[in-house]
């Protein structure tokens, strides 16, 4: 996975590293706009769609409020009907009979009391049917109110009633098909009753029957089983038993089956929340439930949200196609606008071009002071510094040739002077004046090492062999008053440094520690040594001569690392006979190690006065490889 996602962002690089500035910066200003309001209309569209549904549930939430209010009003008047049924004195009295009553009674019952008692019980046009189920073999039913008991013994809910002891019990379900249907109620499409059942007893807590008032359930439930619907909702109805009651007929069920509401609401029944919502053959709807704890049963409000969606999707595919829209037009015009700022840079690019294919005169037609025209002005002037260089290296190149020429010349002439020196030194050595022809091999060596000048750079021990020849030639001057001593480790013999830088710092210590007066009957002795630090090689030239006043030291030092301008001007104001000693040489073989080696190389002199002087030379640590002379690599330690 790693591998493929490296793989296509290596693609989308090279890919974008083809296109034109115009393209990217154009594809910049695109993502530079479109990511911000893709994010930012994400998070509207979501607020926007979060807050609708947040609306649409305390709209239904209210419509449901409504219908548990309808509830608990028609509870109320069913509770108080069946108060007044088993209140009744003159009701309670024939209930509770004991012997068979003549038909003079029962008329006289029937006339007088019960005609009254069921006008007061049927006064509500809501209450379907209230009956008294009596097991008192001595009471005759009189329709449509009292009834035998025989009747209901065989109904579901007629051992649960007994159970209750007198509470009252509720239930839905159709009613009872052999008993007759009042004839002031009306029709009832559903078949379905809402019913309210309680036993009641004689005096002496004995049973004596079951109370039955109901009421239709689109009366009861009379938004949930309303004709006029919300076409985006329908209520429900669920007993304790898991049977669901609800019109069918609404446009709710026309996409989504009672079933699946059955199954959604068993999969969230123990659910906390407020609503919970799914989707059914794609189509996102919204259940809200409410518990009816004294009727024990579970009011659902079910709501689609395919219209609030789709308002929500139509509203954001507007401002989508709007946006699109935009960004295509400031993209013509940001093409347009680059096309113009972009016309000097590609002026700028055909003639880098003709310089590619040679042409190093074209002229760039482009004077504005802005980022372009100043690209511009820095190309001509690399231009003219090219053509300065060309002429440069053309003069470089002739003055090489004549060079060339001259040391060819000059190996003829050196031939002949080596040719010359070993002759002479043949014939001391025949003559037995062995100092002179010692003498003459060291000269001899002076000589090839000064004129063989193949490399500005040579090993620590070439340089080191030169000195001896040096010193060997001077002592014949100086009558063996000088003592060279090199106290350098093997390790550093291949060392890289400078050819001739060496010479200057022995030359200046004999010429200097020669000239003490209170040492002439010393000998003079030069010390070399080489040591590593901090990653450099250091090498000492130290002397035991008179060294030199403190004030001199630090003239000597300042010069050696002056500018050009400021050291000629020191020079001038120097007087002519303290000229001779204010370290040329040694500021010649320090600004050559600067050159080649960076400023934080060179040397420095240290000194005290009537003791000894010390020349101190910093190379970095550069070990010749290869035995040859031009191939240098670090030293790692």
């Amino acid at each position: 996975m790693i591998k493929l996602a490296r793989n296509w962002v290596t693609k989308m690089s090279i890919t974008i590293g083809r296109m034109s500035i115009q393209l990217k910066l154009i594809l910049s200003f695109i993502c530079i706009i479109l990511i911000p309001i893709i994010l930012v209309s994400w998070y509207l569209f979501n607020d926007v769609y979060l807050k609708t549904i947040k609306d649409l549930e305390k709209k239904n939430q209210y419509i449901l409020d409504i219908e548990k209010t309808n509830v608990a009003n028609n509870t109320a008047v069913m509770e108080r009907t069946a108060q007044l049924a088993v209140s009744n004195n003159g009701v309670k009295e024939y209930l509770e009979t004991l012997e068979e009553l003549d038909t003079a009674a029962l008329i006289d019952f029937k006339t007088k009391t019960f005609a009254s008692f069921q006008y007061f019980l049927f006064n509500n046009p809501n209450i379907a049917n209230i009956r008294l189920y009596t097991s008192n073999p001595y009471v005759h039913e009189f329709w449509p109110i009292i009834f035998n008991e025989e009747r209901i013994v065989d109904k579901p809910w007629y051992p649960t009633v007994i159970k209750q002891n007198g509470v009252v019990w509720w239930d839905i379900s159709e009613s009872s098909s052999d008993i007759i249907q009042n004839s002031t109620s009306t029709d009832n499409a559903t078949g379905l009753y809402v019913s309210l059942l309680r036993e009641f007893k004689f005096p002496d807590d004995r049973h004596l029957g079951v109370l039955e008032v109901t009421m239709e359930v689109s009366n009861f439930f009379q938004k949930t089983f309303s004709s006029v619907q919300d076409s985006e909702s329908q209520m429900l109805v669920i007993d304790r038993s898991g049977k669901a009651f609800t019109n069918e007929a609404a446009p709710v069920f026309d996409k989504l089956s009672v079933e699946e509401v059955m199954r959604q609401f068993q999969l969230h029944e123990h659910e906390t929340g407020d609503s919970y919502s799914f989707r059914y053959n794609g189509t996102p709807y919204l259940i809200i439930p409410s518990y009816i704890d004294q009727l024990d049963v579970h009011l659902l409000n079910v709501v689609s949200l395919a219209s609030t969606l789709s308002d929500v999707s139509q509203t954001r595919n507007t401002i989508i196609i709007a946006m699109i829209i935009l960004i295509a037009l400031l993209s013509f015009i940001s093409y347009f606008l680059h096309s113009l700022i972009l016309k000097k840079l590609q002026i700028l690019r055909e003639s880098m071009k003709k310089v590619r294919k040679g042409d190093f005169n074209v002229d760039i037609a482009i004077t504005s002071m802005d980022e372009v025209g100043e690209l511009a002005f820095h190309f001509r002037q690399m231009l003219k510094k090219i053509n300065e260089l060309i002429v440069e290296a053309v003069n470089r190149q002739a003055a090489t040739k004549e060079a060339e020429l001259k040391s060819l010349k000059n190996q003829i002439d050196a031939h002949f002077l080596y040719n010359t020196l070993e002759n002479l030194k043949m014939l001391a050595e025949i003559e037995g004046q062995y100092t002179i022809s010692d003498a003459l091999t060291s000269l001899g060596g002076m000589m090839r090492y000064n004129l063989q000048w193949t490399s500005n750079h040579v090993r620590l021990k070439d340089e080191l062999a030169h000195i001896h020849n040096y010193i060997a030639i001077m002592n014949i001057r100086y009558d063996h008053s000088l003592t060279l001593v090199s106290e350098v480790p093997p390790g550093y013999m291949e060392q890289e440094m400078l050819k001739m830088s060496l010479q200057p710092l022995v030359e200046n210590a004999v010429k200097h520690g020669m000239r003490s007066q209170h040492k002439a009957a010393e000998k003079l002795v030069i010390t070399i040594k080489a040591y590593e630090m901090n990653d450099n090689i250091v090498i000492e030239v130290h002397d035991n001569g008179d060294g030199i006043e403190e004030s001199k030291l630090r003239e000597v030092n300042l010069m050696i690392r002056l500018e050009d301008a400021e050291y000629q001007l020191m020079r001038s104001q120097t007087a002519r006979s303290e000229r001779e000693g204010s370290g040329i040489g040694l500021r010649n073989v320090d600004q050559r190690i600067v050159m080649y080696y960076g400023k934080s190389h060179g040397i420095r002199v240290e000194s005290v006065q009537g003791s000894y002087t010390k020349v101190t030379m910093t190379l970095p640590y550069l070990i010749l490889a290869g035995g040859g002379s031009n191939h240098a690599q670090p030293a790692h330690r």
